[in-house]
């Protein structure tokens, strides 16, 4: 069972269609806005900053949860210079992004583990690697992802679970929309490949790790040779 966090982002959107018509079974969670089509049957509103409906969600759902695989896209932005900062803002991005995530990674463990089996994928970001101004809180939350999973891996290695993290340059897709198009055009400049990359890309990537239980604790690029 696959089950994806943030459906309504253009990149979780994007992944659950896609698992849907490879004939993969996929459950979804979206925050306020249900995804609009039939393949979205099976998603549920859950708000990944509140334990309890996480638990709930995992409750209603546990009789289908074999051979899971958690992908984690649920996240949100918020661009400012760190002195002109909202600080309830900034600390709304870390708890939807860190937290949330962690909140999802703790939920299903005790499954997976019990399963003797688990694949978890997080969907960070190059800006953790990176400055960029105005992003220092989505930047902060990101790093925190790709920090937190060496130690989840190492404590689950035994029990056929892997952890890894897919660190995201310049999509076609999702955030890349809010960014103007001038600076879209300067952000190419930085990318070898010279232009933004096709969400296929990222499919093709979760699949790999799928497959390969040998990998955990990694953190992959995939940013088209962004420099």
């Amino acid at each position: 069972m696959i089950i994806i966090t943030g459906t309504t982002g253009g990149i979780g959107n994007y992944l659950f269609k896609t698992f849907v018509q490879k004939g993969e079974e996929v459950i979804g969670t979206y925050h306020l806005t249900k995804p609009v089509g039939k393949e979205f049957e099976h998603t549920t509103q859950v708000d990944i900053t509140d334990i309890k409906q996480i638990e709930l969600f995992v409750k209603k759902t546990q009789k289908q949860l074999n051979n899971i695989t958690l992908i984690n896209c649920a996240g949100i932005t918020y661009n400012s210079f760190a002195h002109k900062a909202d600080l309830n803002e900034w600390a709304h991005v870390i708890n939807v992004n860190l937290n949330g995530t962690f909140y999802m990674i703790h939920s299903l463990l005790s499954l997976m583990r019990e399963q003797n089996f688990g694949r978890i994928i997080n969907l960070s970001s190059i800006v953790s690697q990176t400055g960029v101004m105005g992003t220092s809180a989505y930047a902060a939350s990101k790093a925190g992802i790709n920090s937190m999973i060496k130690s989840i891996a190492i404590e689950n290695a035994q029990k056929g679970i892997t952890v890894n993290n897919i660190n995201l340059g310049y999509f076609k897709t999702g955030m890349i929309n809010t960014i103007p198009s001038e600076l879209q055009e300067k952000i190419k400049l930085k990318i070898a490949l010279n232009d933004f990359g096709d969400p296929e890309n990222i499919f093709k990537t979760i699949e790999y790790i799928r497959q390969t239980p040998y990998l955990t604790g990694a953190c992959l690029d995939l940013n088209g040779g962004l420099f």
